[in-house]
C-alpha cells in the first residue's frame, strides 16, 4: 500500500497531461486545482431537504428561496454590532451584554398544561390501568403528578442561564476558531417556528459536546431553552437542582418501568406530556469530564448542519397512502441463495432495525410501523445534510492505493460536489493534503524519497480499520454507482475469471433485465440503514437510478441491437396494461416504456482507459460490508451455538480480527460489520432467535446446518465481491 505524494508540483507537466486526459479517473473539469473550495461555480450544494413524497407542503413551503445564495456566520463571534450598546467599554463587555439580551420565553401554566392533558387525565379518571379508578383518590393523584413533574424539570433561572450562556461563550472561544451554521438552514428552522407549534429536533450527536454546543447554538438565533435530558444517576443532587434551573430534565426512575407496571403508568403519562412540547437533546456528564482535553489541543473548527423541517402532521397523513405489500429477507432471498428460484419476488423488503423501547411498544402495530419509517427518513436527512470531510477522502485513496494524492483529492473533492454533497474544508490544495495527513499521522507513514518526493504508507493492523471506517463516509455519495458496479461484478461472476482483463470484460453483453436483477438481489441483501432508501422510495425506481447513474459517469454504454428503438428514443408510446396498475411512486423516467423492450436493451462495459480504475474504486467501497457477510457464512461451521445475540457478535468479532490478521484486510475487522452480519444472517433465517430466561438466544437453522448451503450462502456473497 504505497502512494506518492509530489511535493513539487511541475505544473506546465501536468496541465498538459489533463488536457489529453479525459478519461473518469482525472478531474472532473480536465484540471487539477491549485485551490479547493466547496463550490460548483457559484453556489454551494443545498443538502438535507425533506420528502417531496410525504411532506410535498413542507418541501415547498419551508424552503428559502435564496439559501444557496447565504453564506454561513460564526456563532461565536460577538461583537459590539451584536448589542445595542456602543464605545470602548462595550468592545470589552460584548460577550456579558450579548447573554443579557438573549430572549429567554417564559414557560407558564406549564404544570397545567401537563395535569389537563390527555394522558394524564385518563390516569386521574381511572379509563387507564392503575388510574384512581382502581383505587385511588384523584386529589392524591394529582400531588403525585405535582411531584413527579417536580422530579422532571424546574422553572427556569433567567439570570443563571444567562450567565451560563457568557461563560460557554468565552469557553467556545477558547476551544473552537469558529462554529459555523447556514444562514439558510437557520431561516428555514425560523420559517417553521412562525407557525406557533412545538419544534421537535433530533440529533445524530457526532460529538459529545452536542449536548451542551447545540442548545447554545440554538439560543444564540432565538430559538429560546433548548431542553437536555440528563441521567439523574450521574448527577449529585445539587448539581441536579443546579441543571433543572438551566433547562436539565431528569427522567423519574418508575417511568423506565416495564410496560405492564401500575406503578410506571402515571410517571410515563406525565413525562410524555411534558417531553411532547419540548425539543429533545440528549447530554451526558461525560461531556464536562472531556471540556479539558479539548482545550488542550489546538483550536478546530465546528460546523453545525441543520435539515429541512417538516411538518409532522402532514407526514403521518401522507405517509400511510405510500404502504404496499412486503415480504421479509428470508422470503425474499432464501430460495435464491438456495437454488430453489431464481425469480425475485416484485416487493420490497421488510427490515426493521428500530430498537424496540418500551415507549415505541406502547403504540399500536400500525403507528409502530410509522415511526420506523419516520426513522428512516430522518436518518436519510441527517446521512445527506453532514459535510464530507477531508479526512474521508484521503483515507479512501489511501486505502485504494491511489498513486497521485494531489490530483486525487481535487478530482474526488468535485465528483463530490457534483453528487449534490457538501464538503467541510477549503482552501491551498497542498496545505489541505498535508493537513489531512496530519490528521491521519497516528494511522500512516511519512517517507521522504528521492528528489524530494514524500511516501505516504498505510500502518498495517488495526490502523486499517480505521482509515476504513472513515472511508465509508464518502459510501453515501457514490453509493448508486457501488451498488451498480458491484451487481455488474456479479452478473460478470460466472461467465468472466475475476483477473482476466478488463478488454475481456468489456466484451460481454449485459442486459437490461439481468442488471435489474442483480442490483435488487444486491438491495435486499445489504441493510437499509446502509442504504438509506426512503421507505416511499420502491426498490424498481432505485434500480433504475442505479443504472442511470452507471451510464451517466460513463461506465456502462448502451449497445444497440438491430431492430430494437434505439435508447435515445424519447418519443411518446401507449401506456402498456402492466403500468396502468402501477402506483404512482413505482413511475420512473424510463416507463413510459414497455416492459418487455427492456428484454431488448444491452449494455457493455465502457473501454475508457480510465474506467477499470474506476469501477475497482467503486466495488471497493462495499468490500468491507460484503466481505464481513462472507466470512460470517465462512464462521458458521464454527460459531458456538446457541448464544446471546451479543455473545455471538463478540464471537463473529474474534473471528474476523484473526482473520485480519492471517490476511491483512483489516478493513471488515470491524464491530459494527459484525453486528450488521449477524442482524442481517437472522433476518435471512440463517440464525433463528428463540427466547430464554437468559434472554433471546440464536441458534443455526435447520437449513443451513450443512456445509452445502454454507458454501451456497457464501458464494452468494462473494460473487459481488471485486478482489
Amino acid at each position: 500500500m504505497v502512494t506518492m505524494l509530489e511535493a513539487r508540483l511541475q505544473t506546465q507537466q501536468r496541465n498538459t497531461q489533463n488536457s489529453q486526459e479525459t478519461g473518469l479517473w482525472s478531474s472532473g473539469f480536465g484540471m487539477k486545482l491549485e485551490a479547493v473550495t466547496p463550490f460548483l461555480g457559484k453556489y454551494r450544494p443545498f443538502v438535507g431537504r425533506c420528502c417531496q413524497t410525504c411532506t410535498p407542503k413542507s418541501w415547498e413551503s419551508l424552503f428559502h428561496r435564496s439559501i444557496m445564495d447565504l453564506g454561513f456566520c460564526n456563532v461565536i463571534l460577538v461583537k459590539e454590532e451584536n448589542t445595542r450598546f456602543r464605545g470602548w467599554l462595550v468592545r470589552r463587555l460584548c460577550y456579558f451584554l450579548w447573554s443579557l439580551e438573549q430572549h429567554i420565553p417564559p414557560c407558564q401554566d406549564a404544570p397545567q398544561k401537563i395535569m389537563e392533558s390527555t394522558g394524564v387525565q385518563s390516569v386521574i379518571s381511572g379509563r387507564a390501568p392503575g388510574g384512581a379508578g382502581e383505587g385511588q383518590v384523584p386529589g392524591l393523584v394529582k400531588k403525585e403528578v405535582q411531584r413527579i413533574l417536580g422530579h422532571i424539570q424546574a422553572p427556569l433561572h433567567p439570570f443563571l442561564l444567562r450567565l451560563f450562556s457568557w461563560a460557554l461563550l468565552r469557553f467556545l472561544n477558547c476551544v473552537f476558531l469558529n462554529v459555523q451554521l447556514h444562514k439558510g438552514q437557520m431561516k428555514m428552522v425560523h420559517k417553521a417556528t412562525q407557525a406557533g407549534l412545538p419544534l421537535v429536533l433530533l440529533s445524530t450527536h457526532k460529538s459529545l459536546l452536542d449536548g451542551i454546543l447545540l442548545p447554545f447554538v440554538l439560543l444564540s438565533q432565538g430559538l429560546g431553552v433548548l431542553r437536555v435530558v440528563w441521567d439523574p444517576r450521574t448527577c449529585s443532587p445539587t448539581l441536579r437542582a443546579l441543571l433543572k434551573k438551566l433547562g436539565g430534565l431528569f427522567l423519574p426512575p418508575e417511568a423506565n418501568l416495564t410496560l405492564d407496571s401500575s406503578e410506571g403508568v402515571l410517571a410515563r403519562a406525565v413525562v410524555h406530556a411534558a417531553l411532547v412540547p419540548l425539543g429533545l437533546w440528549t447530554g451526558a456528564l461525560a461531556v464536562l469530564r472531556s471540556l479539558w482535553s479539548w482545550g488542550r489541543s489546538p483550536r478546530v473548527c465546528v460546523r453545525v448542519h441543520l435539515a429541512q423541517p417538516f411538518s409532522l402532521q402532514e407526514y403521518t397523513t401522507n405517509a400511510r397512502s405510500c404502504w404496499g405489500s412486503r415480504q421479509t429477507l428470508e422470503q425474499l432471498l432464501q430460495p435464491i441463495v438456495l437454488g430453489q428460484c431464481n425469480v425475485v419476488p416484485d416487493t420490497e423488503k421488510e427490515q426493521e432495525w428500530t430498537p424496540a423501547t418500551g415507549p415505541l411498544l406502547a403504540l399500536k402495530e400500525e403507528d409502530q410501523l410509522l415511526v420506523r419509517r419516520l426513522s428512516r427518513h430522518v436518518l436519510n436527512a441527517s446521512v445527506t445534510s453532514s459535510a464530507v470531510m477531508s479526512t474521508a477522502i484521503m483515507a479512501a485513496l489511501l486505502l485504494f492505493k491511489h498513486q497521485k494524492l494531489l490530483g486525487e483529492f481535487s478530482w474526488l473533492t468535485e465528483e463530490t460536489l457534483l453528487r449534490g454533497f457538501d464538503v467541510g474544508f477549503s482552501g491551498q490544495l497542498r496545505c489541505l493534503v498535508q493537513h489531512t495527513l496530519s490528521l491521519l499521522r497516528a494511522h500512516v507513514v511519512l517517507l521522504r524519497v528521492h528528489q524530494g518526493d514524500l511516501l505516504v504508507v498505510p500502518r498495517p493492523g488495526p490502523g486499517l480499520t480505521r482509515l476504513a471506517r472513515l472511508s465509508a463516509e464518502l459510501l453515501p455519495v457514490f453509493l448508486s454507482e457501488a451498488v451498480g458496479a458491484c451487481a455488474v461484478r456479479g452478473l460478470l461472476a460466472g461467465r468472466v475469471p475475476p483477473e482476466g482483463p478488463w478488454e475481456l470484460q468489456g466484451i460481454e453483453l449485459l442486459s437490461q433485465n439481468e442488471l435489474y436483477r442483480q442490483i435488487l438481489l444486491l438491495l435486499h441483501l445489504l441493510p437499509q440503514d446502509l442504504l438509506l432508501l426512503q421507505p416511499c422510495q420502491s426498490s424498481y425506481c432505485y434500480c433504475q437510478e442505479v443504472l442511470d447513474r452507471l451510464i451517466q459517469c460513463g461506465l456502462l454504454v448502451a449497445e444497440e441491437t438491430p431492430g430494437s428503438r434505439a435508447a435515445c428514443d424519447t418519443g411518446r408510446q401507449r401506456l402498456s396494461a402492466k403500468l396502468l396498475w402501477k402506483p404512482s411512486g413505482d413511475f420512473t423516467d424510463s416507463d413510459s416504456d414497455d416492459f418487455e423492450e427492456a428484454e431488448g436493451r444491452f449494455f457493455r462495459l465502457s473501454q475508457q482507459s480510465r474506467c477499470p480504475d474506476f469501477f475497482l474504486f467503486l466495488c471497493r467501497l462495499l468490500s468491507p460490508l460484503l466481505q464481513a457477510f462472507a466470512q460470517a457464512a465462512t464462521f458458521l461451521h464454527q460459531g458456538q451455538l446457541p448464544d446471546t445475540e451479543s455473545g455471538y457478535t463478540e464471537q463473529l468479532l474474534q473471528f474476523l480480527q484473526a482473520t485480519a490478521q492471517e490476511e491483512g484486510f483489516f478493513e471488515c475487522a470491524d464491530p459494527n460489520l459484525a453486528i450488521s452480519a449477524v442482524w442481517t444472517f437472522r433476518d435471512l433465517g440463517v440464525l433463528q432467535q428463540t427466547p430464554s430466561p437468559a434472554g433471546p438466544m440464536l441458534y443455526l437453522s435447520p437449513t443451513f446446518t450443512s456445509r452445502e448451503n454454507q458454501e451456497k450462502l457464501e458464494q452468494f456473497i462473494r460473487q459481488f465481491i471485486c478482489s
